[in-house]
């Protein structure tokens, strides 16, 4: 008897071994450290129901889990044995529970205190902060961590109380950020998208790993952001808090000149966030039952039209009348030849030019194919230049076309048609024209001039200062008085948006900028000795020489065959149709930031609205999560 239970204590002791697990309770609560003796083949379960019946508390642990730090990871597969985890005696466990109080703040610059999941991928917990704010379509958006990220130490004995204080002070790290943005607009605008690139772009969360993961801790403050410009089915009925943060981070990429825009185009945006702030500031309660509901019938008939739309180019094309015009046409970006005036017939999805008018029955001079074209407006409505430059992807850079046209008219037509060919539809798609009055209703909101006959504007009625509205350059440009006068000039053209329209509206002005959407990386191509800017927009690459700022070639999204990444030499590789290959390696962020860009704008590209909202996440991390 004695001599079998002596052997039962060797056996036992030569297979178990005493793991340490530090226990982590209510919020403020101190945590325990137990001892338990443990077997290799124990599952991670098993474990965790050892652990909650020594600790013989009275309290849910059902949120509760196994983080393991030193190996920065998560013992979610509760079915997986200590072994196979590689848990040894030396592995210090924490029993913790998966949802943590973090700081979010908005992009409105309000910061919120919110119960987040630390445990699951970062892609899973922007949707359940989402759906807490009520904002719909979370794979847009995704956090970012500060400027300048250095961690607070936290007292044990910090309440709520003291976390709300410091939430309601702006902390140092945003006075850095803030001081940064005004001195670098010194500089030149490369640089400056050097700058843009090392403090905001590289600080995207890895969307496949957690926040724990990723050394976030409880109580850390994050920035959540639109990542990805690519708003799908924005709908005011469904979508006003989508639609307040949506314009709260355009306003703020304004007026932080994150995005160039002209002096007219800067005081059209001034003169709508002053409005808007007006409509925010009135006494009458503003809800969502006070705009205009959609008309159901013609979203029935819009539907309609979608699904005939693409296919019936052919049959109602003879209904579309071709676009003539004489333009100005340079065949290569670097070319020291003059400009020359031509003939054009826009057709299809083509241009053809000829010597004049006259000729344009003979065979053309050279037709230009428009799919996969650059569209960038050149446009001054004060001084009536109503200007187009297209850049077309050639095999020794870009070619390029300047369209000058006579008036507002013809210039909508023109970009509408430019912009639909390139993407390969013709002017027969059904949305041609609300693309030429959109284009007309943003002209006409450019337009600084108040009509004939109104009185002067009165710059005493202004409640807030001008220099709120526009950027740092052009407050010092001008003096109060002369701001007040411009703003309130221009505002006679919005003056009669409802609250949601005027910001539906600027939202709309804020995607017309050519350079929207566009996030820049440096990059080393294969072959190359020098440093060039890697552009990532929602649907093309763009290759940028970084000495002049000049774009050098252009791939759409749409062309893409492959993608890979070596994660040994860091260089990601795409290979596009007609035979085309690029490699590049990522001078500025570790190349899995921009593949996830790639990655995420191609999977936004599959949204539909038949899919009755639900998202493929096993598609998302499979073409953003890289070597995982």
């Amino acid at each position: 008897m004695t001599g079998r239970n002596m052997a039962t204590a060797a056996e036992y002791g030569h297979n178990s071994w005493e793991l340490s697990v530090q226990v982590d309770q209510r919020e403020g609560d101190e945590g325990m450290k137990f001892k338990l003796r443990v077997k290799g083949d124990l599952h991670v379960g098993g474990l965790m129901l050892k652990l909650v019946e020594k600790i013989k508390a009275p309290q849910d642990w059902s949120d509760h889990a196994i983080w393991w730090e030193k190996r920065s990871c998560w013992l979610l597969k509760t079915h997986w044995t200590l072994d196979k985890y590689g848990v040894q005696a030396d592995a210090d466990l924490r029993y913790t529970p998966q949802h943590k109080p973090l700081c979010i703040q908005l992009p409105n610059m309000k910061t919120i205190r919110l119960p987040v999941s630390f445990s699951c991928v970062v892609f899973k917990a922007v949707a359940e902060i989402c759906k807490a704010l009520n904002i719909r379509r979370s794979e847009e958006l995704s956090l970012l961590k500060l400027p300048d990220d250095q961690k607070k130490k936290k007292k044990k004995d910090k309440g709520p109380e003291s976390v709300f204080d410091e939430i309601l002070n702006m902390d140092m790290h945003l006075m850095a950020y803030w001081l940064c943005v005004f001195l670098f607009f010194n500089f030149s605008v490369e640089f400056r998208l050097c700058i843009l690139t090392e403090m905001l772009l590289c600080r995207w969360l890895d969307s496949s790993r957690s926040l724990m993961e990723q050394g976030i801790q409880e109580n850390d403050r994050l920035l959540l952001r639109f990542k990805y410009h690519c708003f799908f089915d924005l709908n005011p009925k469904y979508d006003a808090v989508r639609i307040t943060q949506l314009y709260e981070q355009a306003r703020w990429a304004i007026l932080l000149e994150e995005i160039d825009c002209t002096e007219e185009e800067m005081l059209m945006f001034a003169s709508l966030q002053y409005h808007i702030c007006k409509l925010t500031l009135s006494t009458e309660p503003l809800t969502n039952s006070n705009e205009p509901e959609i008309d159901e019938v013609e979203a029935a008939l819009s539907n309609l039209e979608s699904t005939l739309e693409g296919r019936n180019d052919k049959l109602y094309s003879a209904s579309f009348n071709c676009l003539f015009i004489s333009l100005l046409y340079r065949p290569k970006r670097l070319t020291l030849k003059p400009y020359k005036e031509y003939w054009f017939v826009f057709r299809d999805t083509t241009i053809s030019y000829y010597k004049n008018k006259e000729s344009a029955n003979k065979e053309p001079i050279e037709q230009l194919h428009l799919r996969g074209c650059e569209v960038i407006p050149d446009v001054n409505v004060t001084e009536k230049k109503f200007g187009l430059k297209l850049l077309m992807p050639a095999a020794d850079g870009m070619n390029e076309v300047y369209i000058r046209c006579d008036n507002e008219t013809q210039y909508a037509k023109w970009k509408a048609a430019c912009i639909l060919a390139s993407k390969g539809k013709t002017m027969a798609y059904s949305s041609y024209r609300t693309e030429v009055k959109n284009i007309q209703s943003f002209l006409q909101m450019k337009s600084l001039a108040p009509p004939p006959g109104q009185a002067a504007p009165d710059v005493e009625s202004m409640e807030m200062k001008a220099e709120c509205f526009v950027s740092p350059r052009y407050a010092r440009k001008y003096k109060t008085k002369q701001l007040t006068t411009r703003i309130l000039e221009a505002l006679h053209n919005i003056s009669q948006l409802s609250l949601m329209e005027a910001k539906m509206r600027f939202i709309q002005a804020w995607q017309s900028l050519p350079e929207f959407g566009i996030k820049y990386y440096i990059v080393r191509f294969r072959g190359s000795k020098k440093d060039e800017l890697l552009g990532i927009s929602y649907n093309r690459l763009i290759r940028i020489d970084m000495s002049t700022g000049l774009l050098v070639t252009t791939w759409r999204f749409s062309n893409i065959k492959q993608w890979n990444v070596n994660w040994e030499i860091k260089q990601v590789t795409i290979e596009f149709d007609q035979s085309v290959s690029i490699a590049f390696s990522c001078q500025s962020c570790d190349c899995k930031v921009v593949h996830e860009y790639i990655g995420g704008y191609i999977f936004l590209s599959t949204r539909s609205k038949d899919q009755n909202e639900t998202l493929d996440e096993e598609l998302f991390h499979k073409l953003t999560g890289g070597q995982d």
